[in-house]
């Protein structure tokens, strides 16, 4: 099954570190976090990866062929981030028929790729406890699995789903950048067609200075209970 890495962003609330670094090369602990979720994807089965780059993206590109020479990864150039449904509709030729992970490549987490379901008709969405950083969230759950919105979301999109490539299918823009959950997710949420499940395992999206901290801390505190 393919895995799509999301990777092309700039990283603008991680500044001065992403002046010369793209965010998905910043360490936590002694990896990136780009390596990180690739050894995690990997490790659980998902034998091609998908990478779309474009702010420092010839580091991102080096950094794999010197690191992965022996595994299979696309790497789809943008000249400029199409943000994140820009970059799944950009990346359609490459995704196939059926379903794909979708992973965002700033995101530090224990969840277990594994036990997704990897067949869905439409759109699968992992959710976490909504974090300090967006309190108001993105979508509830219902009892039979479904997703939902409303003025009392209580999880927020984990930037961990599963996207079967027919709904990509069906859209036809570049008018780029756009991005995938006003544009592609919440319409197939308003037709009740996406399921989700909740992560209750360590996650931390690394979008900030602060939360990069936190996370090496995280792996510093494990390293010494080990």
């Amino acid at each position: 099954m393919k895995c799509m890495i999301l990777a092309a962003g700039y990283g603008k609330r991680m500044m001065p570190l992403t002046k010369e670094t793209p965010k998905p090369l910043l360490k936590v602990g002694d990896e990136t976090l780009l390596d990180r979720n690739i050894k995690n994807v990997q490790s659980n089965g998902f034998d091609e990866i998908i990478i779309n780059i474009s702010y420092q993206g010839a580091m991102i590109r080096k950094h794999i062929q010197n690191h992965y020479k022996d595994s299979n990864f696309v790497l789809i150039e943008e000249p400029h981030p199409y943000g994140t449904g820009g970059a799944l509709i950009n990346a359609k030729k490459h995704l196939g028929d059926g379903s794909v992970l979708v992973l965002n490549a700033d995101i530090f987490h224990d969840f277990n790729l594994s036990k997704l379901n990897k067949e869905v008709e439409c759109i699968h969405l992992v959710g976490i406890e909504n974090p300090e950083h967006n309190k108001d969230g993105d979508f509830n759950i219902n009892l039979d699995g479904k997703v939902f919105c409303d003025n009392k979301n209580q999880l927020t999109w984990s930037g961990i789903s599963i996207f079967n490539t027919k709904v990509l299918s069906k859209i036809y823009r570049e008018d780029y950048p756009f991005d995938s959950w006003s544009n592609i997710v919440l319409p197939e949420i308003a037709k009740e067609k996406v399921t989700g499940e909740i992560c209750q395992d360590l996650w931390l999206d690394v979008g900030t200075k602060d939360r990069l901290e936190l996370a090496n801390k995280i792996i510093s505190k494990k390293l010494k209970n080990e």
